[in-house]
């Protein structure tokens, strides 16, 4: 049968909830692989008896019983019964507990991230099995923001959902002593959700175009848990500041409008307003952080909404203390165009030139900034070519598209 409704109804709730229900079904067996086949196998029931059954009153509820059945039937099959019989146990007392249609479902998904931070866990691995087990990306979706092969992303992932299992790796919140090392990858993971979904100009799928939003959310939260750490309030503020521009980042005909082009009117003022809150409350416990710097970037671009553009030479200094807390590509790509802007483009040019050619040979924004810099020198030619591997290496219509125009202004 087909019913819409159903659909949509599914649809919303993978999108708004399967981090909080796979937090849930992992926590008893720290079987996070078992858990998302259960959780799948609840969906796909859902596609078939929402439609004849009507949709449920608590649909979260409702694919949690089904998700945790799934799991019991699993268990009970399974050749090593010993393990199985008191996982079984403790499943039906959840289900004891509350009722499939009348119990809210909590929400469990900060406490899975920061499972999946745990010292056990490859640090590489950490923050895509975030991104996987909370928002229910998969690795061919991710791989590109860490400059990784989806094959070799995925062979991680499985070995570190084994690893949880095999270590039986707690599902709580760290101990003070444990909290510093967890609460950077915690931050990176939500971060990366947030860039994910930033990342989806164009918006053609209902899951990315929700992960900024889940991203906020989840930084909202942290920052409630831990009131007296500055990072998580530098992290929301950074992200907050980006999405203060949504609206601006497109044309009313749809295309792509870089950031220095951007009508600011169309930047949201209250989103504005609350970043620019959190920033301060973060310097004042005076313990600068790389997202705290990040942020303050962000403050510095958005101040051309009231006239006062900040000096290259202040981008230039916060890009180099950013550097300086915490090395990354990004970061000196970004620090080579605020150096073009403030000494002119051989100085920016130099500065990208100085970064490792196999770090950057498939990262897009490199291709990009060298393209418009080799342009502003005068070297058409050198920046056609560079023009086409930024196109190529970007997976988003609005953005080939405005790079495509750029290359023919030349």
């Amino acid at each position: 049968m087909n019913d819409p409704a159903a659909h949509q109804a599914a649809e919303k709730a993978a999108r708004e909830s399967y981090g909080r229900l796979l937090a849930i079904l992992s926590t008893r067996t720290h079987d996070i692989a078992a858990s998302e086949d259960a959780l799948a196998d609840a969906f796909a029931r859902a596609l078939e008896r929402w439609p004849a059954d009507g949709i449920p009153d608590q649909p979260d509820a409702w694919l949690l019983s089904v998700a945790r059945h799934r799991k019991l039937d699993a268990w009970r099959h399974s050749r090593v019964q010993d393990q199985a019989t008191q996982t079984l146990l403790l499943l039906a007392g959840e289900m004891d507990e509350a009722s499939a249609e009348g119990t809210a479902v909590p929400d469990e998904r900060l406490r899975l991230l920061f499972v999946c931070a745990h010292p056990a866990i490859d640090a590489a691995a950490r923050a895509p099995l975030m991104l996987q087990t909370v928002l229910g990306l998969d690795a061919a979706r991710m791989a590109g923001a860490f400059l990784t092969a989806p094959s070799t992303l995925g062979q991680r992932l499985v070995r570190a959902k084994a690893r949880i299992r095999a270590a039986g790796i707690p599902f709580e919140y760290p101990e003070a002593r444990d909290l510093p090392q967890r609460l950077q990858d915690v931050l990176d993971g939500i971060y990366a959700a947030y860039g994910t979904g930033w990342d989806d100009v164009d918006g053609a799928d209902a899951l990315p175009r929700g992960l900024t939003s889940e991203a906020i959310d989840l930084g909202r939260i942290l920052c409630h848990l831990m009131p007296n750490e500055p990072e998580p309030l530098g992290l929301r503020a950074l992200m907050l500041f980006c999405e203060s521009r949504a609206a601006a980042r497109r044309s009313e005909t749809g295309a792509y409008v870089p950031l220095d082009q951007q009508d600011t009117l169309r930047w949201d003022p209250d989103l504005l307003a609350e970043a620019e809150r959190c920033l301060r409350l973060a310097s004042e416990m005076k313990s600068l952080g790389a997202y705290q710097l990040e942020a303050a970037i962000q403050s510095a671009h958005c101040e051309r909404r009231v006239g006062a553009p900040v000096a290259p030479e202040v981008l230039v200094s916060l890009y180099e203390g950013l550097l300086a807390l915490r090395p990354s590509i990004g970061a000196q790509v970004s620090r080579a165009c605020a150096l073009a802007n403030a000494r002119g483009p051989d100085i920016g040019l130099r500065a990208l030139e100085a970064i490792p050619s196999d770090e950057v040979a498939s990262y897009q924004p490199f291709w990009a900034a060298r393209a418009h810099l080799l342009a502003a020198g005068g070297a058409r030619g050198a920046a056609r070519q560079a023009y086409d591997r930024a196109i190529g290496l970007s997976s988003n219509a609005a953005v080939r598209s405005y790079l495509g125009a750029m290359a023919d202004r030349l």
